[in-house]
């Protein structure tokens, strides 16, 4: 029994000093992180781990979804002012409103080689003469950039719902077409144009819904969802008219609808007098 007990009580004390020495616990932690990782590594080149984690198909790393993503946000920006101080600046000349006043409406004519023109925009200018920045008005992406004596530069920058903003009379450009801007963006610098010299160093600044002119005035520090909202009301009544309706906004005349009737065509009922010239005729002959 004595050499029985000694045996263990030798071989406990040999595994104690097995693992009492440094290198031990070190080299089990080498041995089985190997073992984890090699088990991992085959589990991932397995055909049951393809299957059931599909990477390609989820898309993780976005590799498929080359299409830049929208602005979520920009249809519940308001429209601003298409300027980066606005308070140094002045409106020049206003949107020609077919309602009006006729006295606003007269000064929201542009004189232009000897004709008349309705303003479709606004025009900003600064209080002291001098040029300024000009920022986008809403976030979208750069459609059109356009060198124009005449209208003094053209950017367009495109928006949701066919809604456009445009921005002439400008200089130093600062974007070109197919940028993504965001609201407030330096777009360009003020200038000058032939066809309103009246203004002077401005910008001139237009909104377009179905490239249709609207009153930005309307819209400003606004939610761009309610120029959408508009439009599509007024596109609505449009379809909706009645026929009576359209004959008074675009009335035709009976006589536009009749057949006009061909001259020197002869009729195919004869007169009184063609009769009685007929049976005079045959008495004479008889």
């Amino acid at each position: 029994m004595r050499e029985e007990e000694n045996k263990r009580s030798s071989q406990g004390s040999s595994v104690k000093r097995f693992f009492k020495k440094r290198w031990v616990f070190p080299a089990i932690y080498i041995a089985s992180a190997a073992i984890i990782l090699t088990a991992v590594l085959w589990f991932q080149g397995s055909d049951n781990a393809t299957d059931k984690f599909d990477y390609e198909s989820s898309d993780l790393t976005g590799k498929k979804n080359d299409t830049p993503a929208l602005e979520v946000n920009s249809a519940l920006e308001n429209l601003k002012m298409p300027v980066k101080n606005p308070m140094d600046t002045t409106v020049k000349m206003e949107f020609y409103d077919f309602n009006a006043s006729e006295e606003k409406q007269e000064a929201a004519l542009v004189f232009y080689n000897n004709t008349y023109v309705p303003h479709t925009g606004i025009d900003f200018t600064s209080k002291d003469g001098e040029t300024f920045e000009v920022v986008s008005a809403l976030s979208g992406t750069v459609s059109r950039v356009e060198e124009d004596a005449t209208l003094g530069n053209v950017i367009e920058i495109q928006h949701d719902k066919d809604i456009v903003t445009q921005y002439q009379s400008v200089k130093d450009v600062k974007v070109k077409v197919g940028d993504k801007v965001k609201q407030g963006q330096v777009l360009a610098m003020a200038g000058q144009s032939l066809f309103d010299e009246e203004s002077g160093t401005h910008v001139h600044f237009e909104i377009r819904k179905d490239g249709v002119a609207v009153n930005p005035t309307s819209y400003f520090n606004k939610p761009v969802s309610e120029l959408q909202e508009e439009a599509q009301a007024d596109q609505n009544a449009e379809e909706t008219k009645s026929p009576k309706q359209q004959m008074i906004e675009d009335p035709e005349t009976d006589e536009e609808k009749a057949p006009a009737k061909e001259e020197g065509t002869p009729s195919d009922e004869k007169t009184p007098s063609e009769d009685e010239s007929s049976e005079s005729t045959n008495k004479t002959n008889s």
